[in-house]
């Protein structure tokens, strides 16, 4: 499932985040690349113990913490601390898979990354190129979104983010660790919770609310992890 979360930010936010992200010290991206994607990483990071990140980072999981449409979609048991990206002067990343686990730094807890989320922190006509590439079992999709906005889609996706030939590409990436590990389920599981949403505010009153409600939370305890 590949899901687009409008307006995570409003554009007042996203003048404070740019406003702080413009202002941090930033390092080659390649120090944080697994053996394999170090040779087709050409970015900046932020270090993951900068404070700017971190601040960001808190304000981050704040803002998913009461966004139903994020909780809905990722059914977040874990979500690993966001980090922070900046593409400019034809900075790439091509095509990889991310790792299968991260650890919370300074914990013992690991996270398993079935969802991936990328926020964007650049309008796209800030930029040219810098499109992310997704390919999965729906084909190929090329994302460049508003400022603000987000993009969640499977942690397993081979993916790539395209030359950034003028302007600068700011954006947030983390994973989620799902209560659900298999997207297939979570997208079922979503379709099924849209659904509910929709038919409560068409008819409220409707006696099958109940029932498919039933069945989203016995199908939830059948295949959720913990």
């Amino acid at each position: 499932m590949l899901l687009q979360i409008p307006a995570l930010f409003s554009p007042d936010e996203v003048r404070e985040i740019r406003a702080l992200l413009e202002s941090a010290e930033w390092v080659d991206g390649r120090v944080t690349a697994g053996h394999r994607a170090v040779s087709v990483k050409d970015n900046l990071q932020l270090p993951l113990d900068h404070p700017v990140a971190r601040q960001l980072g808190e304000r981050i999981l704040e803002r998913l913490s009461i966004t139903p449409l994020f909780i809905a979609a990722a059914l977040p048991l874990r979500i690993l601390p966001p980090r922070f990206n900046r593409y400019e002067g034809g900075g790439t990343y091509g095509n990889h898979v991310d790792n299968a686990v991260f650890p919370i730094p300074g914990t013992p807890v690991r996270v398993r990354t079935d969802v991936s989320t990328t926020i964007f922190f650049s309008d796209p006509d800030e930029y040219e190129g810098g499109e992310l590439v997704v390919e999965d079992t729906f084909g190929e999709k090329r994302v460049k979104l508003p400022a603000g906005d987000a993009i969640v889609y499977p942690g397993s996706s081979l993916h790539r983010v395209t030359p950034v030939t003028s302007g600068t590409r700011f954006a947030s990436f983390f994973w989620t660790q799902s209560l659900i590990r298999d997207d297939r389920q979570r997208c079922m599981l979503f379709e099924l919770d849209s659904a509910i949403q929709q038919l409560c505010a068409d008819h409220p009153d409707h006696p099958s609310i109940d029932g498919f409600t039933n069945t989203y939370h016995n199908l939830m305890r059948g295949w959720s992890e913990t």
